[in-house]
């Protein structure tokens, strides 16, 4: 009997929905998924154009060119560039620099070990292509090697410890003394442009293969860099031991106030994140201190959101904190920077300067 009753408020049910007219569809009733299309002697945005066909990653990729594109050819709009992890090391450096040359960033937020390994190629050092490990020896056999070797690796890049060595002469030599002769602390971004002008000159002077580099690109172009974290690293450790027989002293807080007003006199703000740490809530965090907030942003990055650390936290979270106006035009790239950043970057100048 119970079997019956199913069967007569099923039939019931069917006789109901006869002659209703469907629910609209409205999110399910425009722009169709299509395919990429790719050929031979495709520029690269031509080919993120057709990632915008697809889905997934792809058209990730195809909206943060689209949001780069629109933040660089507004001319109203301050560029804040944060650059963290081994971007320099890894062959990023020539793009970094090159947007700074080019007149696409206004102010630099990044680490103070992408300044050392930037230093270090501007005055001659190297870094060279190495493996995980080698053939017939465990990852920990391989790295005891380069100990012994005095080589020092950052995943599959090579340096040999010679150019630290190099390194903290040019900055005995060429860039604490002046900085030592101010009155009273200095700032970091102050160290950075002392950096960048260091830099150039050695890489002029000794007539360098390679440029001379991000922080040389800075000072050359009035970009002020910022290092929030610059103790974290080779450059602000050979900082602190040059202080201990000299007058050199940082200030940590005096960079707030300059970046702070960039921020509160921009007429619009955007940020491209590349890697997260100090660097990106650094950039940031700017915005919590002014009447605004970021009208445009783009990162990449490969750690998850579900750790809950701001590496991996998305944009849309930090539109909670207030940090992105509620209408920003903003898109994340989750992946390997030294994959995703030329992409962009390539894509989005291919954009504006077709304009």
């Amino acid at each position: 009997m119970s079997d019956e009753g199913n069967e007569g408020s099923d039939d019931h049910d069917h006789g109901a929905d006869e002659g209703r007219e469907p629910p609209a569809r409205e999110a399910f009733d425009h722009d169709p998924l299509g395919h990429a299309r790719v050929r031979g002697g495709m520029t690269v945005a031509e080919l993120v154009e057709q990632y915008g066909r697809a889905g997934i990653g792809a058209e990730s990729v195809h909206e943060a060119a689209d949001v780069l594109s629109t933040m660089w050819a507004d001319d109203d709009c301050t560029v804040f560039l944060s650059l963290a992890g081994a971007m320099v090391p890894t062959g990023m450096r020539r793009v970094v620099a090159d947007l700074i040359r080019d007149g696409y960033v206004d102010a630099l937020v990044t680490t103070g070990a992408n300044l050392t390994h930037d230093a270090i190629e501007a005055i001659g050092g190297k870094h060279h292509h190495g493996e995980r490990r080698q053939a017939g020896k465990s990852l920990r056999e391989h790295d005891e090697q380069l100990r012994d070797e005095e080589v020092d690796r950052i995943y599959n890049v090579y340096l040999p410890q010679e150019h630290f060595a190099e390194f903290e002469s040019h900055l005995r030599e060429a860039v604490f003394p002046p900085l030592s002769e101010h009155e009273g602390a200095v700032s970091i971004a102050e160290l950075c442009a002392e950096l960048g002008r260091a830099n150039a000159a050695v890489n002029e002077r000794e007539d360098v293969a390679e440029g001379p580099g991000v922080a040389a690109a800075a000072y050359e172009h009035d970009v002020p860099v910022y290092c929030p974290a610059v103790q974290d690293s080779v450059l602000g450790l050979q900082a602190w031991m040059y202080a201990q027989t000299s007058d050199l002293t940082l200030d940590a807080l005096a960079d707030m106030t300059p970046l702070t007003d960039l921020a509160f006199d921009a007429d619009a703000a955007g940020c491209f994140l590349v890697g997260g740490g100090v660097p990106k809530n650094f950039t940031l965090q700017t915005m919590l201190v002014t009447p605004r907030a970021y009208d445009y942003a783009v990162q990449v990055t490969m750690d998850p959101e579900a750790t809950g650390g701001l590496s991996g936290a998305t944009l849309e979270e930090a539109r909670s904190w207030g940090k992105l106006e509620r209408d920003a035009e903003n898109a994340s790239v989750h992946g390997d920077a030294t994959v995703f950043l030329p992409l962009l970057v390539s894509a989005a100048r291919e954009r504006v300067e077709a304009a």
